[in-house]
């Protein structure tokens, strides 16, 4: 049991990043009455969360790949919770953006964080759990929020929600100091050479990125339009929403494990992985579309239900991409993996905030519905076409070849001595996977 620490602890770190960007989103009714702000706007403070979310993920992946996680992670938790913290002050757009787009510069960490994390300190074969472990802290914050939150709302006003985000942000700190002295996290990070190409240029990363930037579309849309929705549409109380709003993310929650569980097993089982990735974002995509029909279901049940199926179809485009790049790619770069994958989350999902905004403004639910239920079909349909490979997947890890091939670079200091570069695709099956 103690090698999975290290991994719960990035399940805390998820849980109050989520519960850091979901306050704003359950006390939106509230926060928008009072400060006069429209839902187009309200919008446009989600983007500047985003576009500062997007630039820092790959950033904290690319520090936390060479600073080591200790340092890194201490650093980025330090600066998100004074930033959450600072939203007790704000009064109207511009404050509010401010706060918004310096949550998000440190939130950045959170997954590029939990991703090394996990490929740190756990074994190939537990590491699809130990990815539900680091991310799922993520949907039981959006989900134990509005249990947490709304009881502070109600007896001392919405300002008083963001200093209690901030108390449990120094929490986390003093924990990590205690958990990132364990050698398998303390230790300097060891880089391999990738490749001799830009990692851009490698179709295996775009597969990644559309998989988990537009296929996990759902989960940032329901958490910052189901409160609106709940509250414009169906006429429900902002007590009524802090009651009810936990279902739809404990499909999140439910999901990182259900296909976290998946994928271990049929690594143990010796399946192909990249194949049986795809059957399961095929099921996720299936899942996915009735979403596009929230706005036509009879009663609040019904809907806060399919809010619950979305998310759960959302986190196994998570789960799947992830491992996915991880299977592919080399464990020393998982931090950069990760935060590209959660930045384009974020971009995509700061992007149609805006346009969801002025929908919902104009009272048009069902066409943000279904924009958001036809970017989750692009999604899979990109991943589809660039997961694609020529030949069969090795059925776990990134395969070691034969020392010292013709076309390899040995990195110094690295497990295993030999990663592919771009001469030896004709001989590699993860090589032509990235190509």
């Amino acid at each position: 049991m103690r090698r999975w620490v290290p991994a719960v602890s990035m399940l805390f770190v998820s849980l109050i990043s989520y519960i850091d960007r979901t306050t704003l989103a359950l006390l939106a009714p509230t926060i928008l009455h009072d400060t006069r702000l429209s839902n187009q706007q309200y919008g446009y403070i989600i983007l500047a969360f985003s576009i500062s979310y997007t630039l820092a993920n790959p950033c904290w992946g690319w520090i936390l790949d060479r600073a080591g996680l200790r340092r890194g992670m201490a650093i980025a938790v330090a600066c998100w919770t004074a930033a959450s913290a600072a939203h007790a002050f704000a009064s109207g757009f511009f404050s509010f953006g401010a706060a918004r787009a310096a949550l998000g510069f440190g939130e950045g960490a959170t997954f590029p964080g939990g991703l090394r994390t996990v490929v740190q300190t756990l074994p190939v074969e537990h590491r699809g759990r130990g990815i539900a472990v680091a991310y799922s802290g993520g949907s039981l914050g959006a989900a134990i929020t509005p249990l947490i939150v709304t009881p502070i709302f109600l007896w001392w006003g919405w300002r008083a929600a963001f200093w209690f985000t901030g108390f449990i942000g120094v929490l986390w700190l003093a924990l990590w100091s205690v958990v990132s002295r364990r050698p398998e996290i303390a230790r300097p990070a060891r880089l391999a050479i990738l490749s001799a190409r830009p990692l851009w240029s490698h179709r295996a990363l775009w597969a990644v990125l559309f998989a988990y930037g537009l296929g996990a579309l759902p989960t940032g849309f329901v958490l910052y339009t189901a409160p609106i929705y709940l509250s414009h549409a169906l006429g429900c109380s902002q007590e009524f929403i802090g009651k009810v709003l936990w279902i739809p993310p404990l499909g999140w929650e439910t999901g990182y494990f259900f296909w976290g569980a998946v994928i271990d097993r049929a690594q143990r089982r010796g399946r192909p992985r990249v194949p049986t990735l795809r059957r399961i974002t095929v099921w996720c995509v299936l899942a996915s579309l009735p979403f596009a029909a929230v706005s036509w279901l009879p009663n609040i049940p019904t809907v806060l239900l399919e809010l619950f199926a979305a998310m759960f179809a959302a986190s196994g485009f998570i789960v799947a991409s992830i491992a996915y790049g991880t299977h592919v790619y080399s464990s020393e770069h998982a931090g950069l993996i990760a935060g590209s994958a959660a930045g384009a989350w974020s971009l995509a999902v700061g992007i149609t905030m805006p346009i969801a905004g002025r929908l919902f403004d104009l009272g048009d639910f069902a066409a943000a519905y279904w924009m958001a239920t036809a970017l989750v079909v692009t999604g899979f349909a990109g991943w589809w076409l660039l997961s694609r490979t020529r030949s069969a997947e090795p059925s776990s890890g990134l395969p070691t070849l034969p020392a010292s091939p013709p076309g390899y670079t040995a990195a110094a200091g690295t497990k295993g001595g030999t990663l592919p570069s771009p001469e030896c695709r004709a001989t590699a099956a993860t090589c032509r996977a990235v190509s």
